[in-house]
């Protein structure tokens, strides 16, 4: 369902019903989208939480990445060793 801020004042009890019916419902303001209501326990269209998000768990199988402290260390070192 789309609804508009204005939708929101006056008719609630329309967006509240596309909720109870597992329905997303988008907020528009000014014409451009500002927002997603999504209905509660709903988990496959939430795009909350970073194990949902596609670029998590990107770098899991590098090597170089395995001994972190190590890798952190290399990166705040100077630039002098690169003379």
């Amino acid at each position: 369902m789309k609804a508009s801020i204005l939708d929101l004042r006056r008719h609630m009890r329309g967006v509240l019903h596309a909720l109870e019916r597992n329905e997303p419902v988008t907020i528009f303001h000014r014409g451009k989208k500002k927002g997603v209501l999504y209905p509660e326990g709903r988990r496959e269209g939430s795009p909350r939480g970073a194990r949902n998000h596609p670029a998590f768990g990107l770098w899991k199988d590098r090597e170089d990445l395995k001994d972190v402290p190590r890798e952190v260390r290399r990166l705040r070192r100077g630039r002098r060793h690169a003379l």
